[in-house]
């Protein structure tokens, strides 16, 4: 068609007003940002996250999945079921491994893996939680998703709402729209949330200003969070619009018992699923074990009689239904460490583990057997306690993380340390280390470093790893301002090691190895901390240490005050003062 400005000239248009015909921007943007995309079943974060063996724990499999197409025998026909069992059992393998097989036959909705030890922070708090299950509800049909993009529209601060509202508004709004459509589609499928046990609290710190009388509430427990997340699901799977069947897998802490009683909730839940008292794990490791030796020793070349069959029988018993000792003894097999495969196993198959009341002794026996590989186990101990206490941090990479712990910045300590603890800890490859992190097979290791009990010599207390970190800490800034050393660091070390003051508790330390401040100094400066008034002019004698990061651009560095509560280090600014800057 001719534009009907063709060969014109010499014109002109006056009172003109133009009009922005650009589409509007799609609201389900806006959720994507929110939501926590590591916590969902395929992620990248997930990649190799466990998924049960071929022919493994096909009988829980077909339970979950016959009671997602088709309900249990109750009248009610209740929409939420739990699955449990103590640490090691699969669970999370179950849930992987069931998500995909309902992601085949189509009646795979949405699902959410928490994991305590995530460097992502939506999979270990409840923040991004209904958001993530909403995303996915949007893409599993077109209806879902026209009638959530108009809530988000009509409410534009839902994302600053409490998990009740957000499932009020995001997703049982949408589905009682459609339910009131005369020819609606007949929704049905699985949400599936897995590792809810591993939430953590969401703080909320007080506001008011200081010397006020206001006082802060007390610090949120995970039971208050990990209950408020079955309270809303409950809400959800009784309202009779929602079409969805739940599974929440979990460890039995107290607050999913007491939630799950039947005498508390008679006619809520569908009946439970134990995985470890309810289906006999033991074949199924056995097939799993074998599985893995067929497989090395095609890679290793041994003869088909290793291991004989009493040695699996062995690692069966010592397994006591918990997946995870099985698949660490693989792992540590597997590693491709020096020693022959036989002498290695060997090893394990005589470990001697104490305190048989304890029904993770032999798991214990075989971490600490692992453990004890390393050229020097306590302090190994302390690198991975430090993955678990400063992945928070946002700059956390096992780059950044080696830079900070090693004791030379240009030695190899990490592979020294940890070369021999593939089988316990993620250690991503040199190549991809500036962008990855440490990370955790099992929460299990955790739990067994975190008990005295349980890890013996090898345990160390929060304050203790405060004490380190601390020290690598103030070690790195004194490196940083050594003008004998040619070594700089890079800028996202930097970034990294500015958020360490609040992201660890720093109130112990080696605070005497930091480099005193020279009498006469006497500088204007900006302290990035809660509670410090910006900009004061202080003299030297209130800082009594300091370190000072001499190649920044400006003079940056870290202030270590001393206050009632004792040595507190800060990250600080330093700017040159009025009689500096007159020379």
């Amino acid at each position: 068609m001719a534009s009907n400005f063709s060969n014109a000239h010499n014109f002109q248009i006056d009172n003109y007003h133009f009009v922005n015909v650009s589409p509007s921007a799609d609201p389900l943007n806006k959720l994507q940002v929110q939501i926590a995309a590591g916590a969902i079943h395929d992620s990248r974060e997930r990649c190799d996250a466990p998924k049960c063996h071929p022919d493994t724990r096909v009988a829980v499999q077909d339970d979950l999945y016959s009671w997602i197409l088709d309900g249990d025998a109750e009248p009610d026909q209740p929409k939420i079921k739990w699955v449990t069992g103590p640490a090691g059992t699969g669970k999370t393998a179950v849930m992987g491994s069931l998500s995909e097989r309902c992601k085949v036959g189509g009646v795979l909705v949405a699902t959410f893996f928490f994991a305590s030890w995530s460097a992502s922070i939506g999979r270990r708090r409840k923040t991004a939680f209904i958001t993530t299950i909403t995303h996915q509800l949007a893409r599993y049909h077109p209806d879902l998703r026209e009638e959530i993009s108009k809530a988000i529209e009509a409410n534009s601060d839902i994302f600053d709402k409490n998990l009740h509202t957000q499932m009020e508004v995001l997703i049982l709004a949408p589905l009682q729209e459609i339910f009131r459509r005369p020819n609606g589609p007949g929704l049905r499928g699985a949400i599936i949330i897995d590792g809810l046990d591993e939430c953590e609290a969401e703080q909320y710190h007080d506001t008011a200003s200081p010397g006020t009388k206001c006082k802060s509430p007390p610090p949120r427990t995970n039971d208050q969070d990990q209950l408020e997340i079955l309270q809303v699901l409950q809400i959800a799977s009784s309202d009779p619009c929602f079409p969805f069947r739940i599974l929440v897998a979990s460890r039995p802490e107290r607050v999913f018992r007491e939630f799950f009683d039947p005498e508390n909730n008679p006619t809520s839940f569908a009946q439970k699923i134990d995985l470890h008292e309810g289906y006999n794990a033991d074949a199924d490791i056995t097939l799993f074990l074998e599985a893995h030796f067929n497989r090395l020793r095609r890679r290793y070349n041994l003869p088909p009689s290793w291991p004989p069959p009493r040695a699996i029988q062995i690692l069966v018993e010592n397994a006591s239904g918990q997946f995870i000792y099985a698949a660490t003894v693989i792992r540590f097999l597997d590693t491709g460490q020096r020693e022959p495969l036989k002498s290695l196993l060997d090893a394990i198959l005589k470990m001697e583990a104490k305190a048989p009341s304890n029904p993770f002794h032999q798991l214990d026996a075989l971490y600490l057997h692992i453990l004890e590989s390393s050229p020097d186990p306590p302090r190994s101990v302390l690198w991975i306690r430090t993955f678990d206490q400063t992945n928070i941090a946002d700059k956390a990479s096992a780059f950044n993380m080696n830079l900070l712990l090693q004791m030379d910045p240009e030695s190899n300590e990490a592979e020294h340390l940890l070369g021999n603890l593939h089988s316990l800890i993620r250690i991503p490859p040199s190549s991809t280390q500036a962008t990855t992190e440490y990370g955790f097979f099992h929460k299990s290791l955790l739990d067994f470093l975190k008990d005295p009990d349980r890890c013996g010599k090898l345990y160390f207390g929060e304050s203790d790893v405060n004490m380190f970190i601390c020290d690598a800490f103030v070690r790195a800034c004194a490196r940083g301002c050594d003008t004998q050393l040619q070594f700089s660091y890079p800028e996202s070390f930097l970034e990294f090691l500015a958020t360490l003051p609040t992201g660890v508790d720093m109130s112990g330390g080696a605070h005497s190895k930091v480099l005193p401040t020279p009498a006469s100094a006497d500088w204007m400066f900006t302290i990035y901390a809660p509670g410090v008034v910006a900009g004061k002019h202080v003299a030297s004698g209130v800082i009594p240490f300091c370190v000072v990061w001499n190649h920044l651009p400006c003079r940056g560095g870290l202030v270590v005050i001393h206050s009632r509560d004792g040595f507190k280090i800060c990250p600080v600014l330093f700017v040159k003062s009025k009689d500096e800057e007159e020379l």
